[in-house]
């Protein structure tokens, strides 16, 4: 391991209040993306619903975790399933924050980062990927959105794999109602997916 693998790696285990200034993580951080060492990159998005954890691989979003979900948690749940290697570097995840930003504003309908789906898998993976193609203001049901991922009769499975959506609003779950238009269950709580689902012109049955 190298020192700046090494540092890293301390970083990552202390990132609570208690853990290294901003000035240090951030020169660290930029070290760490020159030596190509930083694999997974983390930050913190203002939203309605109040602060997102989001976090971006090399290849794409990893990770969008609303407040409740706790900081430690989401780290140790990315250095498990991506790489231990992450630390906060905003700035990488600026593009995200922009688009995240105009999407609550209503000025962005379509996002365009890309997404890592490495960490997804089976049908829980191809459910996801067929979620992501609904586009903005459209609503599928669950059943249909199980037939796309090649299982008509898995609707169960579709929404466990709606419930275990790492990248909600990116990855828009909230569009996923049930057949008839009850808004079925969500990740998030159901208040923040009739919120969605009206800021995109949507009126919840």
């Amino acid at each position: 391991m190298t020192e700046i693998e090494e540092e890293l790696a301390r970083a990552s285990r202390g990132l609570s209040a208690s853990g290294p200034a901003p000035d240090v993580l951030a020169g660290l951080s930029d070290r760490a993306e020159r030596d190509g060492v930083l694999d997974v990159a983390y930050a913190q998005v203002d939203s309605p619903f109040g602060p997102l954890t989001v976090a971006a691989s090399r290849r794409g979003l990893v990770r969008v975790a609303y407040p409740e979900h706790e900081l430690d948690r989401v780290l140790e749940r990315l250095a498990a399933d991506v790489s231990p290697r992450i630390l906060a570097a905003p700035a990488r995840l600026d593009p995200l924050r922009a688009e995240l930003e105009g999407y609550f504003a209503g000025r962005v309908k379509e996002f365009a980062t890309p997404i890592d789906w490495s960490a997804v898998h089976g049908f829980c993976g191809k459910v996801l990927r067929a979620t992501a193609k609904i586009g903005y203001g459209r609503v599928r049901s669950y059943a249909e959105v199980a037939a796309s991922a090649g299982s008509p009769k898995a609707v169960r499975a579709a929404g466990n794999g709606l419930g275990s959506n790492p990248m909600p609003i990116v990855v828009p779950c909230h569009r996923v109602v049930r057949t008839g238009g009850g808004l079925g269950g969500y990740t998030g709580g159901i208040e923040r997916k009739e919120w969605l689902l009206e800021l995109e012109g949507r009126t919840p049955v």
